[in-house]
């Protein structure tokens, strides 16, 4: 399944379904110019990798696409001159990461995309996810976020070969 997450509507599609969703906080860039930290949102076509989820807040819908179960010590590497860049990792780790388990809902539900992972080139950005967004769709950090409404009904539309094309 192809979902289409168009940046100057802020939509995302899938399905033939349109959902509004939020972007980063300083607009989008072409992913070969794109920065760690840069608050942008990529453009490019990435596999959906996996997932997580808070099995405490969230009730998971029947899907195919690879779901883990947010741990309170999972965090993201974000620092790009560590060998874990753009990886999960267990906290406390010795290099920046961020939090994957929050009191905020926005990690209640996170995709992980398929962006600077194969291999990670350091400093082109980590953590790019589709997550939960906040209220009032808020700008994100560069991330794709959408309702958890939506995002449960996005879900099961999802397998192991889903992409997703952000494009302006």
């Amino acid at each position: 399944m192809k979902i289409e997450v168009n940046v100057v509507n802020k939509t995302l599609k899938i399905d033939g379904v349109v959902y509004p969703c939020a972007i980063g906080k300083n607009g989008y860039i072409a992913e070969i110019e794109g920065r760690e930290g840069d608050g942008k949102t990529p453009l490019g076509q990435y596999a959906v990798r996996y997932g997580f989820y808070r099995e405490d807040r969230v009730d998971l819908p029947m899907c195919s696409l690879v779901m883990h179960v947010t741990q309170a010590d999972d965090g993201w590497c974000d620092a790009s001159d560590n060998s874990a860049y753009n990886l999960p990792v267990r906290l406390p780790y010795p290099a920046s990461t961020e939090a994957l388990y929050r009191d905020s809902h926005v990690y209640d539900i996170v995709l992980v995309l398929g962006h600077n992972d194969s291999p990670p080139i350091p400093d082109m950005g980590s953590a790019i996810f589709i997550h939960v967004a906040r209220d009032g769709y808020a700008p994100t950090q560069g991330c794709v976020a959408v309702s958890i409404k939506d995002m449960l009904e996005i879900l099961p539309k999802l397998s192991k070969t889903s992409v997703i094309e952000i494009r302006d």
